[in-house]
């Protein structure tokens, strides 16, 4: 379901293309193979692009926003409980009160539920690796999830992705849309992944979470907060296509 945007079109700020990943970044294999060999050709904003998927309360679970309840079967998932929070604003850096966010991760042995995913590591069967959440009035959201673990992907020799978790997100409108990973502070694997050093080194902060000892839950959970903008001059990454 979409909702239509009434009067005239509202102007759109460019995004900032300097901020993201080059398509074609020579590091990342992938993107040698399947990104655009030719520039690409701008078009003007249109209706529906400004028009923006609505989602109701209804269509949200309990326990949707809670990786390590959403999926047990027979006990707990194992690993590091953490808390992901944080605000989602738009090109104004105005909160995005009741947009859709999703999230999906390895769990903590870097594995994913995935059928293609065959890294040499235990699945958890009380653990999926995904969720969803509406945001609040003020734009947050809020995750209770497992930290997910590194794991090797082929790139290149001893190639290992950092720690990260995927986020997806519309926004107010199509135009918005906003697909990204986030990481985990200190990680020493960061310096050696395409993923991340693609992304013009003055911008990759935006990719990293803060962690927070006032989101932490004592005894209970570690805290990070990830705020996400999701166009003009603050705009955060998309992750390297």
């Amino acid at each position: 379901m979409t909702t239509p945007t009434k009067g005239p079109l509202p102007a759109l700020t460019p995004r900032d293309w300097d901020s993201h990943p080059a398509y074609v970044y020579p590091g990342y294999k992938s993107t040698v193979k399947r990104g655009p060999q030719k520039p690409l050709i701008p078009l003007k904003a249109s209706l529906g692009e400004l028009q923006q998927p609505v989602y109701g309360h209804d269509s949200i679970g309990e326990f949707d926003h809670d990786l390590t309840r959403n999926a047990r079967k027979n006990g707990e998932p194992l690993g590091e409980r953490m808390i992901l929070t944080g605000q989602v604003l738009d090109e104004r850096r105005r909160p995005v009160a009741n947009t859709l966010v999703e999230l999906w991760q390895a769990n903590a042995s870097g594995r994913y539920v995935h059928k293609v995913d065959q890294h040499d590591a235990p699945l958890d069967p009380n653990f999926l690796g995904a969720g969803r959440c509406l945001t609040d009035s003020e734009g947050r959201y809020r995750f209770l999830t497992i930290k997910p673990g590194a794991y090797p992907w082929g790139n290149h020799p001893n190639a290992w992705r950092p720690q990260h978790i995927h986020l997806s997100l519309f926004g107010q409108s199509f135009a918005s849309r906003l697909v990204t990973q986030m990481y985990f502070p200190g990680d020493p694997l960061m310096q050696y992944d395409p993923m991340i050093t693609g992304t013009p080194e003055r911008y990759r902060n935006r990719l990293i979470a803060d962690f927070n000892l006032d989101i932490t839950e004592e005894g209970y959970a570690l805290g990070y907060q990830f705020d996400i903008v999701l166009r003009g001059a603050d705009e955060t990454p998309f992750e390297n296509r």
